[in-house]
């Protein structure tokens, strides 16, 4: 039987921070001791400091928690952050120089070249810099290991098994993507109703970026990034959670249509064999009906952890396209977060 882990929360008032709160209550391996968040908020309980924007009651188990400042002083064998990416640099920086195991949702380390870019179905080898990156560090017990993008998570996830089975060449990635991405209150009211906003700053380039160092190969101390192209169109709609994206791709080798659909549909990995808590038992979902995914009908699917797959068929310009959705704060954001935190559990990461 594994030892339950301390866990601490930085940013935990946020909205990913109460997701992460959400999907650790009554978790089989993380025990929530400490949580931490800007000035106004240290030395409340998390009932005073926190308004719960989530469905359903804040959890028993942390309305009495003090708040603390987000400092490596904090009561746990581990950190989740979801502090924004200014603050995240210095802060998880320091944690990791204390001692601390980061795993980030924040994008502060996504690029750097011995931090994993970690989804567990696609790059468990990823893991492998951690002791590249406590070589770097001189030594250091701690070390950071992050989540890509929201966006990111769900082209990558639906690129992986056609990256494995045929080679990409080229993909072209159009999102619309829910108000929840941008945190809470986000986006004006007025500035969303009856609008598209066709533009989400940084959004575009972490997409092409993070999406080549992902499905890219360990290659000693570093990684080599994926040979495709990817091109991105980031837009922001009035939908509350689950981000949707258009996708077309170009393959480097032939494949048809069953073949594809097949590809997705088997798609199982590491995390399903070593049945980890969080891990969906089916990772992508194919859907046939005509209007499907939709947010709404298919943002929960796997308890928020599946992708979802539809209108796949052959493209004009490139091979195929579909659509593909996957929930932005679970799949996206927190629940990808402790996906990591049990496979590197299972791993040996953390002890």
């Amino acid at each position: 039987m594994t030892k339950t882990l301390r866990v601490g929360i930085l940013g935990a008032t946020g909205m990913v921070g109460q997701r992460f709160v959400e999907l650790l209550e009554n978790h089989p391996q993380f025990q929530i001791t400490a949580l931490a968040a800007s000035d106004r908020s240290q030395g409340k309980t998390f009932a005073e400091a926190c308004t719960w924007r989530l469905a359903g009651a804040m959890p028993e188990s942390v309305k009495t928690l003090a708040v603390q400042a987000p400092e490596p002083t904090l009561d746990c064998d581990l950190v989740f952050s979801s502090l924004p990416g200014d603050i995240a640099r210095r802060t998880e920086g320091d944690f990791a120089a204390a001692g601390y195991p980061v795993i980030s949702n924040s994008s502060a380390f996504r690029m750097d070249h011995d931090v994993p870019l970690l989804i567990p179905e696609i790059n468990p080898e990823h893991l492998a810099l951690i002791d590249a990156q406590k070589k770097s560090s001189n030594g250091q017990h701690g070390f950071i290991v992050t989540n890509p993008n929201c966006s990111t998570i769900m082209l990558a996830l639906a690129l992986a098994p056609l990256h494995q089975k045929f080679g990409i060449e080229s993909v072209i990635a159009t999102t619309m993507q829910a108000l929840s991405g941008a945190g809470y209150p986000g986006v004006a009211s007025l500035a969303i109703s009856d609008n598209v906003l066709p533009f989400i700053e940084s959004e575009e380039e972490k997409i092409e970026q993070e999406t080549l160092k992902i499905l890219g190969k360990l290659n000693g101390e570093t990684i080599d990034d994926a040979q495709m192209r990817v091109s991105a169109q980031c837009h922001r709609v009035n939908v509350s959670d689950g981000h949707l994206a258009a996708v077309r791709v170009k393959l480097k080798g032939p494949a048809k249509i069953d073949e594809v659909k097949q590809a997705f549909s088997s798609f199982s990995a590491l995390p399903q064999e070593l049945k980890l808590h969080s891990a969906p038992e089916q990772v992508i979902i194919v859907r046939e009906e005509k209007d499907r995914p939709q947010p709404r009908l298919d943002r929960d699917a796997g308890n928020g952890m599946s992708i979802t797959i539809g209108r796949l068929q052959p493209d004009n310009v490139l091979d195929y396209r579909f659509v593909v959705l996957s929930h932005n704060t679970i799949r996206g954001a927190a629940g990808a977060a402790i996906l990591n935190a049990e496979l590197m559990l299972a791993m040996g990461n953390l002890k």
